[in-house]
């Protein structure tokens, strides 16, 4: 089993949302956290049952091309109180397709913790060097959260929530 820990410089997330006047995208950079895993050479997870992880971002990181948006966002999701978003990874299984497995965890948002399970895909990028990447929709209301509205924009309850991790192997 090898810790990889997240690169925050080089691993990013995504968030999509629909509105009634225009789609709604926001990213950050630096995500922090670790994957426990054990991979064969061909790349694919060895003890998927014994992988673990954490990921987690501090929610001041999301930015859309709307300063303004970004700051009613913000405060809207309560940021001072909940400053970070944070996943953690409980199991992990091979699905039929190489390289892609199914993870579980919790994923913790606006002080709600809930179970979650998505498909990752995990490829060794280099010897030293993880890629997992995955795509989540979420209902925010599930989190205690009614859908906001920034500017004029009612935005819909279902966000796309995307990550692009790429972890480093520990010595």
């Amino acid at each position: 089993m090898a810790r990889y820990r997240i690169d925050p410089t080089r691993s990013r997330i995504g968030i999509a949302a629909s509105s009634n006047i225009h789609p709604i995208h926001a990213e950050a950079d630096g995500l922090e956290g670790w994957l426990d895993v054990e991979l064969g050479d061909d790349g694919l997870l060895v003890a998927e049952g014994d992988s673990k992880g954490r990921v987690e971002f501090r929610v001041d990181r999301l930015r859309s091309e709307n300063l303004l948006a970004d700051r009613q966002l913000r405060r809207q999701i309560d940021s001072r109180k909940f400053p970070t978003i944070e996943g953690e990874l409980r199991s992990i299984e091979r699905d039929t397709v190489d390289h892609q497995y199914r993870a579980g965890g919790d994923v913790t948002f606006h002080g709600i913790t809930r179970p979650q399970e998505d498909l990752l895909v995990f490829t060794l990028e280099r010897p030293d060097e993880l890629g997992v990447t995955g795509t989540s929709i979420f209902d925010i209301r599930h989190y205690g959260m009614q859908p906001p509205r920034i500017l004029l924009a009612k935005v819909e309850p279902e966000v796309r929530v995307t990550i692009d991790i790429i972890a480093i192997k520990e010595d």
